[in-house]
C-alpha cells in the first residue's frame, strides 16, 4: 500500500494505491467550522447534490447514467468532526480491469458534474428537486424520536453540552429548515465551494501520476484561505455532582445514557491509553460492564461503553428495565471506580490489545475505513496504521489507571420506558 498526499494551496490530494480492491473510491470531503445554524442547510445540501445535477436534471436519468457505467455508485453524508462540520460527497466505481477502458474517465466526469455543475437556473436550487428534499429532510426530523437508543442519546448531549458543539443535533432543526428557501441555499453552496476546506481521497489499484491528473482535470483550483485547525473539543470544568434526568416515554424499554467528560488528556492517552481503557470497561464482548451488569446480575439487555477522542467524551450506554434503574446505576459507578483501583488485570490488558489488532486489521481490509483513518491521520498528526499496534503495546497497568482518573461523569439521562 502506498500513500501520497499533494496540497496543491486550494484542495489537498490523496492518493492510495491498494492492489487488494477490485473498485476505487473518490471522496470529496468539505468542511467548515461548526455553526450550529448551519447544520439544518448543510445536510439538506448534502442530500440535493447527489439527488440531480443540471445534465442529469432528475432522479431518473441519474440512474441511469451509474447504471451505464457499471452501477457506479454515488453517496453523501454530513456529521461533525470536532468542532467541525464535515460533508462527503463519493464515487463507488469498478476498475477499469473489470469493466472496459475508460469507464473510470467517465465516471469521474459525471462525479465531478454532480458536485460542480447542480441543478440550477434564475439563481435558484430546481423547485421540484427542492421540494422532494425538502420533505424527506423534514420526515427525518419529525420522526427522530422513533429510535429510542439515538434519541436517548441526543437528549443526553443536549442537557449535557448546551452550549457546545457536543450538545448539537447532527440530524438539524425543524425550525432551521422552515427558513431554507432555494435561493439561499444556493448561496449556502457556493459559499462551501468558495470557503471550505477540501480533501480528495482516491483508493483502489491506480496509478498515481495518471490519477493526479485526472483528478486535477475535473477538480479546478479555486481561490480559498486556509482555517486554523482546532478540532479537538476540551473541557474546561468539570461537575461536582452529576446531572441527572429522567424523561417519561411509552416504550417498553428503558434507555440510561451517561456521558463523562475526558481531562486533560496526553496524546498518547488519547491515541492508545482510552482505546485500552474502553475496551476493557465497555467496548468488548469480555468487558467488565457486560459481565458484571449484563451477565452476573442481568440488569440490562444490552450495555457498552464508546468513545469520541476529538470530543474528549465517553458514552456508556445501556436498555434496562424502569425498576432496575437505581441497581443497574450503583453497579456502572462501581465497575467505573474500580478501574481507577487497578482491578483489572494483565490478561484483561492483552485482551484489549488483541481485539485493536483485530480491529485494525478490519480497516486495512476496508476502503472506507482507509480514508477515514488517513483522513484523520492527516487532520491530528496521528501515527501511520503499521506505528499503533507497536505503540499499543506500550501502554502500562498505571497508565490506564492514571487516564480512569480524568473520566468524570457529567450527566446521567434516561429515557424510562413503561415497564
Amino acid at each position: 500500500m502506498e500513500y501520497i498526499k499533494k496540497n496543491l494551496g486550494s484542495y489537498n490530494i490523496h492518493l492510495i494505491k491498494n492492489d487488494n480492491f477490485k473498485g476505487i473510491i473518490v471522496k470529496v470531503l468539505f468542511k467548515e467550522k461548526i455553526k450550529k445554524e448551519n447544520i439544518t442547510i448543510r445536510n439538506f445540501l448534502t442530500s440535493l447534490l447527489v439527488y440531480s445535477s443540471k445534465n442529469y436534471n432528475t432522479k431518473r436519468k441519474m440512474e441511469i447514467e451509474r447504471e451505464n457505467l457499471y452501477d457506479a455508485g454515488i453517496y453523501s453524508e454530513s456529521g461533525r468532526i470536532g468542532n467541525y462540520l464535515s460533508t462527503s460527497i463519493s464515487l463507488s466505481v469498478l476498475n477499469d480491469n473489470y469493466t472496459e477502458k475508460g469507464n473510470f474517465e467517465k465516471a469521474l466526469k459525471f462525479f465531478s458534474e454532480v458536485i460542480l455543475n447542480p441543478n440550477v437556473s434564475d439563481f435558484a436550487f430546481d423547485e421540484k428537486t427542492f421540494n422532494i428534499i425538502m420533505n424527506d429532510v423534514a420526515l427525518k426530523l419529525t420522526s427522530v424520536k422513533e429510535n429510542k437508543a439515538s434519541y436517548s442519546v441526543i437528549r443526553c448531549l443536549e442537557e449535557s453540552f448546551k452550549d457546545s458543539p457536543i450538545g448539537y443535533r447532527g440530524v438539524g432543526y425543524l425550525e432551521d429548515l422552515k427558513k431554507i428557501t432555494k435561493e439561499n441555499l444556493l448561496d449556502y453552496y457556493n459559499y462551501m465551494l468558495k470557503n471550505d476546506d477540501m480533501d480528495i481521497f482516491v483508493i483502489g489499484d491506480i496509478d498515481i501520476l495518471e490519477m493526479d491528473k485526472s483528478i486535477r482535470k475535473y477538480f479546478k483550483s479555486r481561490k480559498y484561505k486556509k482555517r486554523e485547525e482546532d478540532f479537538i473539543i476540551e473541557h474546561k470544568k468539570k461537575r461536582l455532582i452529576p446531572k441527572k434526568i429522567i424523561e417519561k416515554d411509552n416504550s417498553n424499554q428503558s434507555k440510561l445514557v451517561l456521558a463523562y467528560k475526558l481531562m486533560n488528556l496526553t496524546d498518547f492517552e488519547r491515541n492508545y491509553v482510552l482505546s485500552l481503557y474502553n475496551i476493557i470497561l465497555g467496548g468488548g464482548p469480555d468487558s467488565k460492564l457486560f459481565k458484571d451488569v449484563r451477565e452476573k446480575n442481568s440488569l440490562c439487555y444490552t450495555i457498552g461503553t464508546n468513545i469520541s477522542k476529538l470530543d474528549n467524551l465517553m458514552l456508556l450506554r445501556a436498555g434496562i428495565t424502569r425498576n432496575n434503574y437505581e441497581k443497574t446505576l450503583k453497579l456502572i459507578n462501581k465497575n467505573v471506580k474500580n478501574m481507577s483501583k487497578g482491578k483489572f488485570s494483565l490478561e484483561d490488558i492483552n485482551s484489549a490489545v488483541e481485539m485493536y489488532s483485530s480491529s485494525l486489521k478490519t480497516i486495512v481490509e476496508s476502503e472506507e475505513e482507509l480514508i477515514g483513518t488517513y483522513y484523520i491521520m492527516d487532520l491530528l498528526k496521528t501515527d501511520p496504521i503499521d506505528k499503533r499496534l507497536e505503540k499499543m503495546k506500550e501502554v502500562t497497568k498505571e497508565d490506564i489507571i492514571n487516564l480512569s482518573k480524568k473520566v468524570k461523569l457529567e450527566t446521567i439521562y434516561m429515557l424510562e420506558g413503561v415497564k
